[in-house]
């Protein structure tokens, strides 16, 4: 498709890269993101996908905006509150790149449909904030062939990674190892979140997962991003596989979401 002059003027920022162009342009613009949870990382996430011009993107949460949100969830702002947040995100990414397909999914992330709904999507995004959604997640995106690009934030602590253990590198289970029990105290609203920090792990997602779109750079297969705010450390492990991960290893017991017991799913975007 050729890109029209208003199309051209948008995003001339990125036709001036050489690892972009007009050809990566054109492949953002044919591309589909879903994004699980609108919530802190999910802010910047849907917000620089929309700019960038990713062709359509889709959010799947079920809360509404409340007061409490906004110190850190700065795609809603205080006339939101009681919207979806699924609605309030759409708004203001309609605002930003009106060219963008916004697919809202006002409702609880669930296994039924869910390997059929990933699969509609060249990438996934998780901005949620417990360990069912994230396993959850990472078995349905494994099965449906898709990559998952998964932050998590607590306090002023925050990590990234991308899997693809479909075809290389390891799962989420094979990084931090079966699911565990249910903890009451596992989420932001519990501990606590410096506000700005979503802001930085949901942009460095954003950016992985126009990586993962466009082909180019290196990729964080294999690789765990650890980045502490209060001492403005990053540091990057190495992540391998394990062999005997239920999912992916060499005699696997999953082979469909139904067989595993996830506890309760929900979005309950950090």
């Amino acid at each position: 498709m050729d890109l029209t002059d208003e199309q051209i003027e948008r995003y001339a920022r990125h036709l001036v890269l050489p690892e972009i162009g007009e050809e990566g342009q054109e492949r953002l613009l044919g591309s589909a993101v879903l994004v699980v949870g609108a919530g802190g990382l999910g802010a910047p996430l849907l917000t620089y996908l929309a700019a960038a011009g990713v062709g359509r993107i889709g959010v799947i949460d079920d809360d509404r905006v409340d007061l409490s949100n906004l110190q850190r969830q700065v795609i809603h702002d205080t006339e939101s509150v009681g919207l979806p947040k699924v609605e309030s995100a759409r708004r203001r990414m309609a605002a930003i790149n009106p060219e963008v397909t916004v697919e809202t999914h006002d409702r609880r992330l669930t296994r039924a449909g869910l390997i059929e709904l990933i699969q509609r999507y060249d990438v996934v995004a998780d901005g949620s904030d417990n360990f069912a959604t994230r396993y959850l997640l990472n078995d349905a995106c494994y099965l449906a062939r898709r990559p998952l690009v998964s932050a998590a934030i607590m306090r002023f602590d925050g990590q990234l990674s991308t899997y693809k253990a479909y075809e290389a590198g390891p799962c989420y289970r094979c990084v931090f190892g079966p699911q565990p029990a249910a903890d009451p105290k596992q989420s932001c609203a519990d501990v606590g979140v410096l506000a700005m920090l979503p802001g930085v792990m949901g942009t460095l997602q954003a950016t992985e997962v126009a990586k993962e779109l466009l082909g180019i750079g290196d990729g964080l297969v294999g690789r765990l991003v650890l980045y502490d705010a209060l001492s403005a450390e990053v540091r990057k492990i190495k992540t391998p596989r394990d062999p005997t991960c239920a999912l992916c290893g060499e005699t696997p017991t999953i082979r469909d979401l139904a067989a595993v017991d996830y506890g309760d799913a929900r979005i309950c975007a950090a």
